[in-house]
């Protein structure tokens, strides 16, 4: 599985090519399906680009992309879109529509009760792990994690990150048995999509996690993203 990552938190300073409305998050995840995403993770915004847990602002980001894509399409609850951990649960709780899936990042303030909440809605869990934070220990004493759609490894080391990558990885064990999804970031980006690859697992790419291509030019799209992340990955040698 390649996911698209279609935005994250960037926002208008980032550049043209980074979708921020719900039209131009649809059109995008059009585009990006078509070049060989099979799943897509996004970052809803309020009209100011920020990222918000709204159900407004939900629905209208899910509603957009859904017109256009037949694949799964998750959204973030990452606690920079609203720190308290008790508002963020209201507002999940709150959802009119609902995604396929959405990231729970373990080491944030209440991931454990925002996971429960969503699994009680029957959306699917992404468990995101990061690099360098206590996310692996947490999860692994979570009653929760058998019961997590996958688990979403982020490495944040830019320098090293094969290196993180493998270590994370080591940390991480069976995973209780659930599918690993890895991705690295910026200046990792690459080098751990292409470790994904030479491993079998689960990968993903976009802007969110990086804005330029292997060799530093900067993308135009998230099409071109997934299109190059594909030749990295070596889909097409898997597939031959």
């Amino acid at each position: 599985m390649v996911q698209v990552c279609l935005n994250g938190p960037r926002g208008a300073a980032d550049g043209v090519a980074v979708p921020l409305t719900p039209e131009s998050m649809a059109q995008a995840a059009a585009e990006a399906v078509a070049a060989g995403a099979t799943d897509i993770h996004v970052h809803p915004k309020t009209p100011c680009g920020q990222d918000s847990l709204s159900p407004r602002v939900v629905a209208a980001t899910l509603d957009a992309i859904r017109a256009r894509v037949p694949v799964p399409v998750g959204v973030t609850t990452g606690a920079w879109a609203d720190p308290d951990p008790e508002d963020r649960l209201a507002r999940i709780r709150s959802w009119t529509v609902l995604p396929d899936h959405a990231s729970v990042n373990w080491h944030e303030p209440g991931a454990e009760s925002l996971a429960a909440a969503l699994i009680d809605l029957g959306v699917g869990v992404e468990a995101g792990i990061w690099s360098g934070t206590n996310g692996v220990a947490r999860f692994a004493v979570s009653a929760l994690a058998p019961k997590v759609l996958r688990v979403l490894a982020e490495v944040t080391d830019t320098e090293a990150a094969e290196a993180s990558a493998r270590a994370l990885l080591t940390e991480l064990g069976p995973a209780h048995g659930r599918p690993v999804l890895l991705h690295g970031e910026d200046a990792g980006a690459w080098p751990v999509l292409r470790l994904a690859g030479r491993l079998g697992l689960a990968t993903r790419i976009g802007l969110e996690d990086t804005l330029f291509l292997p060799d530093g030019r900067r993308a135009v799209s998230n099409a071109q993203l997934v299109a190059e992340g594909l030749v990295q990955y070596g889909w097409a040698h898997r597939s031959s």
